[in-house]
């Protein structure tokens, strides 16, 4: 038989290919799933049993979560990445790391083809076909769905008729939880005008009290909650746990997708959104003015080739290690409150703190130069002014 690997979730579309192209395309499928945070081993196990159900030959599911930090998310933080100002790409991020795992896995076990559940209208078929396509350009790739332009009541019929008759209803709310952060979609994102309900986002407020945590950063990296050590990925881990009790994190993003139309999704990031405002905060006092205009240029590039899908160029590589770089003084602590739907950021504490009080504090008197270096330094500033001034002083 031919092997092809599906990357398969458990939900419609992918149940749909493991059964069509295990019965009537005669494919011996191999599904495989990439956990990026969000998965119980409950899900893992109730998502196995279903694709074997469903006429897979095997099933695997890829720990890719320290993967998807140390390749994606670490560099996200170090660049301040949020799309449109908004949106820390909690999905999109996810996806590269997804393709890159299940190609990957499809050239270990020798599989010729490989297939996804995408349609043509989203920017996932571009992700993942383009990740494939430069990694194994000798694997073929196989969209039923997209090929055929199916709708939900199609596919549903069919597994009907090939005796899969699993609640397919659809949820008033589509949620995709990840390690940095959870999408929601509804009836409500498909307007321009219309918010999310509250009882749209998973979590729920639980807590109105006020609570002040002290985040550590060694490096640009996130070492510790207040005083507590951990890797990264537990302690993002536990931040979420921690913010979401106080529905932190709400929004709606608006941007413009990879196939050139305008999309909104709504989205929850409390650990996201939060570890990047304290990054940047820290950075504010410990770079210097060029660092943090040429990371913001960086960071924003690095985001948007990410978010379509050009995560292989290798200008990306060049990024990472400029926005590492960047980070030997992004160390020290950020203290932050948290409160109902919101987070207040009251200050840093860092040996490398650019603020130091011995050069003079602004505003106030200064230790480093007299009155009359002032003046002159002035002086001279304002002189391209003047000279641009004088040229032009008689033209309109």
């Amino acid at each position: 038989m031919k092997k092809l690997v599906l990357a398969y979730s458990g939900g419609l579309d992918t149940s749909y290919c493991a059964k069509y192209l295990s019965k009537d395309k005669g494919f011996e499928v191999h599904a495989v799933s990439v956990n990026t945070g969000g998965f119980s081993k409950e899900e893992i196990d109730t998502i196995h049993q279903k694709a074997l159900e469903l006429g897979a030959t095997s099933y695997t599911s890829i720990d890719a979560v320290q993967t998807f930090y140390d390749k994606v998310v670490k560099y996200l933080i170090f660049g301040n990445v949020l799309k449109n100002n908004t949106y820390p790409l909690s999905v999109s991020a996810e996806r590269i790391v997804q393709a890159i795992e299940i190609v990957n896995y499809a050239k270990k076990v020798g599989a010729k083809y490989i297939a996804h559940g995408s349609t043509g209208a989203g920017n996932d078929q571009v992700r993942f076909d383009m990740i494939f396509q430069i990694i194994a350009p000798e694997i073929e790739i196989i969209t039923p769905i997209r090929d055929n332009q199916l709708s939900r009541e199609v596919e549903i019929a069919y597994l009907k008729e090939n005796g899969v008759d699993y609640p397919w209803e659809k949820a008033k709310y589509s949620i995709n939880r990840g390690l940095w952060g959870t999408s929601v979609g509804g009836d409500e994102t498909l307007t321009s005008h219309k918010s999310l309900p509250d009882n749209a986002y998973p979590s729920q407020l639980q807590e109105t009290e006020a609570q002040q945590l002290k985040l550590t950063f060694n490096k640009g990296e996130l070492i510790a909650i207040d005083g507590e050590n951990d890797i990264p990925v537990n302690n993002i881990i536990k931040l979420e746990a921690i913010a979401s009790k106080y529905a932190i994190g709400r929004d709606i993003h608006v941007g413009d997708t990879i196939i050139g139309i305008k999309g909104r999704v709504g989205f929850e990031a409390p650990a996201s959104l939060i570890i990047i405002k304290a990054h940047h905060l820290l950075e504010k006092h410990t770079l210097t003015k060029w660092q943090q205009f040429q990371k913001e240029q960086q960071g924003n590039f690095y985001g948007m080739l990410l978010h379509e899908g050009n995560y292989l160029d290798e200008v990306m590589r060049n990024i990472e290690a400029f926005l590492t770089d960047t980070q030997k003084n992004v160390s020290g602590d950020v203290y932050v409150t948290l409160h109902p739907y919101r987070f207040e950021l009251n200050g840093i504490d860092s040996s490398h703190d650019l603020m130091n009080a011995s050069f003079g504090s602004y505003g106030e008197m200064n230790k480093g130069w007299t009155a009359d270096d002032a003046k002159g330094f002035i002086k001279i500033l304002s002189n391209s002014g003047k000279i641009y001034n004088h040229v032009n002083q008689n033209h309109d």
